[in-house]
């Protein structure tokens, strides 16, 4: 957000004897401002045969239709924004098998955001 500049230096390096490897890697990113931004730099060193590898990334705003949508049904617009972001960071969040930590998870997003959450996961 505002000024924000983040950077993501990633690399997956195979070693020769590492047949049979499955390994991708993803970075994802969302700009809240004009005024923010993100170097992102996905990479792979492969020297072995027989693996499956690949990397990706995205990078950008949330969506105008979206907010727009959400905002024709009621929702206002900062709590709106908020559930675009946390649906956002679910992909991440899912991943957090213990309750305490993914309920302080989100209590500090819910605070970042300015919105108060009624549900504990």
């Amino acid at each position: 957000d505002d000024k924000a500049h983040g950077v993501f230096n990633g690399k997956i390096y195979v070693h020769k004897e590492a047949q049979k490897l499955n390994a991708f890697q993803q970075n994802n990113n969302v700009l809240l401002s004009d005024g923010a931004s993100i170097d992102t730099k996905p990479q792979l060193e492969i020297f072995a045969d027989d693996v499956k590898c690949s990397h990706g990334c995205t990078v950008g705003q949330l969506g105008e239709d979206s907010l727009f949508y959400m905002q024709q049904r009621g929702i206002p617009q900062k709590e709106a924004r908020a559930m675009l972001l946390y649906a956002f960071a679910s992909d991440a969040l899912r991943h957090v098998k213990i309750p305490q930590i993914s309920n302080q998870v989100n209590a500090i997003i819910a605070k970042k955001l300015g919105v108060s959450l009624d549900f504990e996961l």
